[in-house]
């Protein structure tokens, strides 16, 4: 089977799960309309990933026209920018809504790539003779300002869709749709660095005939790089057409009833919040600054391997894992959708939906591999490849429980946006310190890599330790009324 079958495949056993785990027995219509709902949002949260990680794809390609600190310190601005811009998008989204909010965020990525690949065509044919760190860190700076609309817009609209209960599952969901377009990136991407090429044998199929034709000049002796921005820029304007016409952004807009989602909003959706109350609830809260840390060091983990793994693939011969390095995009996917799902079983159907247990657990698991890597770098090239993956897996596990899900469960659907913000742009500050730091230490030795991840994840376990038995106040007493209705024949 091929790896588009793969992820079909793996496509449809996320619907099924999804129209199967009805906790709170919606009707058929109910589930099917929010399915139309979620469905395009979280492509487009895909494709927004497609146009993200590109740079690292393009920076395999472009060889030394990119060193490896350059682009370390090209993705450091990008990570940097996105973590800090929650402070006006966050608010801002809150006000106008995640409908809105997805569709800034595709528009506004799309016109960063187009402008990424023009830069690229520019320097690659010779028209301009600059180098290109300058104009990519603006240009990606600014790609990554609109990218970060879209973590918060999707879960804004899912805080209105699902209740409590239901979202360690949706978390798992959205760990599946950020494992997608970890796929689209480094399977798809790659892919058209190939297909684009002046120089080819005669084109396999038909796709690679077109994009061949489309891209590549009759005559030309460069290889057109450049498609790896036009693609997915071509793909997210296709995406948010659909998404205007599509999404609704609460169940009421769709033609239901409200649907009371029991999380910290709960009894305060009258309530009115200015900027300053909103930064306010995020700020002052213990609680959420301990979410963020827990991310923060996601974001190390999370990024300190997606983002280097090829590099050190291509830089360091990698002998018995040439088919980890082949297939990176199709693992990538398949171990987050893996580590996604666990994280929101795990959560909802024995901690009866706290999402702190599972966080410390994969963080303890990731302190492991990551010490694992740092034995074997140098003499066991599959070893390392399938722990880097076991990273992932547990890292997009975490990601999709603090991010997918506590943001929303603490923040409530009024503060939502401005909280899962918070929480997304501290995975983004913590890429940004491994973008720069391994960057550097990579060029010193590459041993240093796994050695530098180690205390991230396990300062991410003890701070998910501490937050091991938190759950929103509504929820507490949703969960104890329930038990009082429904109890469990294995108590009595």
């Amino acid at each position: 089977m091929s790896s588009l079958g793969i992820v079909a495949v793996c496509l449809a056993t996320v619907i099924f799960v999804y129209f199967y785990n009805n906790p709170l027995k919606h009707g058929p219509w109910f589930l099917s309309r929010r399915f139309i709902n979620w469905f395009p949002l979280g492509m487009t949260y895909s494709f927004l990933y497609m146009g993200r990680y590109n740079l690292t794809v393009a920076k395999n390609a472009l060889g030394a026209l990119m060193n490896n600190e350059d682009f370390g310190l090209i993705f450091a601005a990008g990570t940097g920018v996105y973590a800090f811009s929650f402070l006006v998008n966050g608010p801002l989204v809150d006000r106008i809504g995640g409908k809105k909010g997805i569709i800034i965020a595709a528009v506004g990525a799309s016109l960063a790539n187009i402008a990424l690949g023009v830069i690229t065509w520019l320097v690659l044919t010779g028209r301009t003779a600059i180098p290109l760190f300058w104009p990519f860190v603006a240009l990606y700076a600014l790609n990554m300002y609109f990218q970060s609309y879209g973590a918060v817009s999707i879960i804004k609209v899912k805080a209105n869709w699902f209740h409590v209960r239901e979202r360690g599952v949706f978390g798992a969901i959205f760990g599946t749709l950020i494992s997608f377009g970890v796929y689209f990136a480094f399977d798809w991407g790659p892919a058209v660095v190939e297909m684009t090429k002046a120089k080819m044998a005669d084109a396999p199929n038909w796709l690679t005939s077109t994009l061949h034709g489309f891209f590549v000049a009759p005559g030309q002796t460069t290889d057109s790089t450049w498609a790896v921005f036009f693609l997915p820029a071509i793909i997210l304007i296709a995406w948010a057409l659909l998404d205007a016409w599509l999404i609704k952004e609460t169940p009421e807009d769709a033609g239901f009833p409200y649907l009371e989602t029991h999380d910290a909003s709960s009894g305060h959706m009258n309530e009115q919040y200015s900027t300053l109350d909103l930064l306010k609830k995020v700020f002052l809260s213990p609680l959420m600054l301990m979410l963020g840390g827990v991310e923060l060091t996601a974001g190390v983990l999370r990024n300190g391997i997606m983002q280097w793994y090829t590099v050190f693939a291509n830089q360091v011969p990698q002998p018995g894992a040439e088919s980890i390095l082949a297939n990176w995009g199709l693992l990538l996917c398949m171990f987050g959708i893996v580590g996604g799902f666990a994280g929101g079983l795990i959560s909802d159907k024995f901690f009866q939906s706290r999402r702190g247990p599972p966080a410390a657990i994969f963080c303890a698991f990731m302190l492991m591999m990551a010490a694992v890597m740092t034995m074997t770098l140098r003499s066991f090239p599959f070893v390392v490849g399938c722990s880097a993956l076991l990273i992932v897996a547990a890292v997009t596990g975490v990601h999709s429980l603090m991010s997918g899900t506590a943001a929303a469960d603490f923040g409530g659907r009024r503060a939502t946006a401005t909280c899962s913000g918070l929480i997304d742009g501290c995975v983004y500050l913590g890429s940004s310190v491994q973008s720069i730091a391994v960057g550097y230490l990579s060029g010193v030795n590459w041993t240093y890599w796994p050695v530098f991840l180690m205390p991230f994840a396990l300062a991410g376990g003890i701070i998910a330790w501490r937050i091991w038995n938190e759950l929103p106040a509504a929820t507490r007493k949703y969960i104890a009324e329930h038990e009082q209705k429904h109890p469990d024949p294995a108590r009595a």
